[in-house]
């Protein structure tokens, strides 16, 4: 490995043939830069999807009610029903992995148009019914005011939190809404505090920064809307899985409101659990794909630079018979011959990596700068692609891996020369 003269060698072989050289090192220089590029992309996205769950509560789900599609104890196939509010209270009673249970009202319906007024200004938002309880679910920061709390749902209070768009439209810039009264579909409410969604990407029934979120009680009883749930969320304790509490909450539902035990399309769900899960099979599936078709690149380029070091014994099988014939034993061919492999490929292997790691370097500065210009309503799903040191650690250990490997079959055939027969090749 430090014997002077072999590196003179290896370094003569490559002068004399610098295209040939060069032409040999593309494969693996292509094969690495691919397998860059290609898994900074795909953290990247992944980065871009993960960063809008980033607070959102993933030991969660969402619950409501469909049309059922079996006859059950005398009711018709397709019967609509409702969630109530006695389901949720013994929901919370008596299903051991619930954490946190939250009710809502869907109202965007309630009137068509502009359903919101202040003053000279009205707009069309939505509006929803909402507990405390969501924000555990969903969390937020609050740039005025507070929250709905436990005393606006106790006593019923008219009083409502806004969206970001909301106070955009129905107030001035910089101008304090807690306090102020709108007119939400010809009742009037008292703002308490301007939402804003940490997770701003995830929106279960409503755009989030375009709603008016009133108490759920008083909503229930301003608009007339009874007992009636349209949809709960939960969130399960640590050590429960949130299909296995599902399956706990679904046969309450179903005996309240007589459904079949056997209709499934009777009560809709959502895991946030079990998709998260499922993304997350999706891109380890991404990950392998990618390393497949990076070490497959990789083994083609490995491939050429064996076929050119079985050209270059060829070209040197007197020089190797030379060497024999003056004591040099098989140790000594193989070492010089693994040598120049892993040395091409080591080489074409880090310059591969430098330019994949700075294509992703450019790549995020440009996605930095248009995010910098972006309006805060715009979305991404591509985040910091980047290749981390595990990766470098994974490639160097490929390269002299694939350097020895492309280096062995020439080595084989270089010791079998015979000294007498390499002095007479021409």
């Amino acid at each position: 490995m430090f014997d002077r003269d072999r590196w003179q060698e290896i370094f003569n072989a490559i002068k004399k043939n610098k295209l040939r050289s060069i032409l040999t090192a593309f494969g693996v220089f292509w094969a690495i830069f691919m397998l860059v590029v290609m898994t900074g992309s795909g953290n990247g996205l992944q980065n871009g999807v993960y960063d809008g769950f980033k607070d959102f509560a993933t030991n969660s789900a969402f619950m409501w009610a469909e049309n059922t599609t079996i006859a059950y104890e005398g009711f018709k196939r397709g019967r609509g029903w409702s969630i109530d509010n006695d389901d949720i209270i013994q929901i919370h009673d008596e299903v051991k992995g619930v954490d946190v249970i939250s009710p809502r009202l869907q109202g965007w319906n309630l009137r068509n148009g502009e359903n919101i007024v202040r003053g000279k200004r009205s707009a069309a938002f939505n509006v929803m019914g909402d507990y405390p309880a969501y924000r555990k679910i969903d969390p937020c920061t609050m740039p005025w005011g507070r929250f709905i709390n436990e005393e606006d749902i106790r006593f019923k209070r008219k009083v409502c939190m806004i969206g970001e768009k909301v106070y955009e439209v129905m107030f001035d810039e910089g101008e304090d809404p807690v306090g102020q009264y709108l007119r939400v579909n010809g009742v009037y409410f008292m703002v308490v505090g301007v939402m804003k969604s940490n997770n701003p990407k995830i929106n279960i029934g409503n755009n989030k920064k375009e709603t008016v979120y009133l108490p759920f009680t008083a909503m229930q009883q301003t608009f007339n809307y009874g007992d009636r749930v349209h949809f709960f969320g939960i969130t399960v304790k640590k050590g429960h899985k949130v299909s296995a509490v599902i399956d706990d909450i679904k046969p309450i539902l179903q005996k309240n409101h007589k459904i079949s035990p056997d209709d499934k399309e009777a009560i809709g769900q959502f895991d946030v659990q079990d998709m998260l899960k499922s993304m997350n099979y999706l891109f380890l599936g991404i990950n392998i794909l990618i390393w497949v078709v990076g070490i497959g690149t990789l083994i083609a380029g490995a491939v050429g630079i064996s076929n050119i070091m079985l050209v270059i014994i060829k070209e040197r099988t007197k020089e190797i018979g030379i060497q024999r014939a003056i004591g040099a034993g098989p140790k000594v061919i193989i070492g010089q011959i693994l040598t120049e492999s892993v040395f091409l490929t080591t080489i074409a292997g880090f310059i591969g990596l430098a330019f994949g790691t700075v294509v992703l370097f450019l790549v995020d500065m440009g996605i930095d700068a248009s995010h910098a210009n972006a309006s805060p309503d715009d979305e991404t799903f591509f985040l910091n692609p980047e290749v981390g040191l595990p990766l470098a650690l994974a490639a160097l250990a490929m390269l002299i891996l694939v350097g020895l490997i492309a280096g062995f079959i020439p080595a084989m055939k270089a010791i079998r020369i015979k000294p007498i027969e390499a002095l007479r090749h021409e």
